[in-house]
């Protein structure tokens, strides 16, 4: 089996081939758009690509054909020797992907299903556009303060309309510039409609979204979860995937020395906000859910934010248990462990 060891470009790549006994066979640079036609012409062989925004388009074409494909972390591409001594470039790395390849089975990082990978760039377009929708609302505010100017309280979608009602009543009237900005929010607020519209319509088509979402979250975090996940079956435990999702505490221990921190923040940051948000939901709207009594508990001896943040990693393991098995969300399926001990009654003192 020949390795091929490809430094992939935005425009070109360039590659390396090794026989199986680490000889260079061919070295070639080739247009990105092209390696699927390069690739169909080679036999079956290793490809070990660096992860990068096209990695994953190119492995989904190698793996058609036939290829073994491995997508190195980029944390690991240093230690295999790329960019050492401070020389770094497409011929060497993709030599160093190759050469490695033929010594050991390089680990690879999981390759997402194409189904997936369109849920998270949905899900992604519509943080976009929630966005720069914020930022022009925040600068349309950031001018009436400047002018005195104050609108009653309500949502987003309907600050337009409250701030041309209280401009146009003034005897300045409302700027153009103004007048623009306001056009631009509905503009995003209908597109952002739209895409709120396709996740639901992508949750209700999923079964394993439509099982998760019987818990207390919505289409957009059941979506945004099982593309993170992808397959269950990747995962060993519930805490597996805390900590895939980052929700886990830092650890720091070294001999007798050791100390534990905030989460670790690793893996997929618009899952854990779309996580604390439901949470956070769950707090206002569900206060005698069992998961939110156990929070309140702990939110007594640490505070809200830290209470929210557990209850955000205890949802995460609720959501993989119920694809896991494959049932609906109970609240009361662990009450006994959620449940908070009694506290013995005081008397007064005579």
């Amino acid at each position: 089996m020949e390795h091929i060891g490809i430094d992939l470009g935005g425009r070109e790549s360039q590659i390396c081939i090794r026989s199986p006994d680490g000889e260079i066979v061919l070295e070639i640079r080739c247009r990105t758009a092209d390696l699927g036609e390069f690739l169909a012409r080679r036999g079956k062989s290793r490809v070990i690509l660096e992860t990068c925004a096209e990695a994953f388009a190119v492995a989904d074409q190698a793996l058609a054909l036939g290829h073994e494909v491995r997508v190195v972390p980029a944390m690991l591409v240093r230690s295999l020797g790329i960019g050492s001594r401070g020389v770094k470039n497409d011929r060497k790395d993709a030599r160093v992907l190759s050469e490695v390849s033929c010594r050991i089975d390089l680990p690879s990082v999981h390759i997402p299903d194409p189904t997936s990978r369109e849920a998270k760039s949905l899900s992604g377009t519509r943080e976009c556009l929630i966005g720069a929708r914020t930022k022009i609302v925040n600068n349309v505010r950031g001018w009436m303060r400047t002018e005195l100017v104050q609108v009653r309280s309500g949502g987003t979608e309907t600050f337009p309309k409250r701030v041309r009602k209280v401009l146009l009543e003034r005897e300045a009237g409302m700027p153009s510039f103004i007048e623009s900005a306001l056009s631009g929010i509905e503009a995003l607020t209908m597109q952002i409609v739209k895409l709120d519209e396709d996740l639901s319509r992508i949750a209700q088509a999923n079964e394993i979204c439509r099982r998760l979402m019987t818990a207390p979250i919505g289409p957009v975090t059941a979506v945004r979860y099982v593309a993170a996940l992808d397959r269950i079956d990747r995962f060993a435990s519930a805490h597996a995937v805390e900590s895939y999702l980052g929700l886990t505490p830092r650890e720091d221990f070294s001999c007798k020395r050791g100390q534990r921190g905030s989460i670790t923040k690793a893996g997929s940051a618009a899952v854990r906000r779309a996580l604390v948000q439901c949470c956070w939901s769950m707090w206002r709207l569900r206060p005698n859910d069992p998961l939110v009594l156990w929070a309140k508990a702990i939110a007594e001896r640490r505070g809200k934010r830290t209470a929210i943040i557990a209850m955000a990693r205890k949802l995460a393991g609720i959501l993989y248990a119920m694809w896991r098995d494959a049932t609906p969300y109970n609240p009361f399926h662990q009450k006994k462990q959620l449940e908070i001990p009694p506290v013995a009654p005081t008397t007064a003192a005579p």
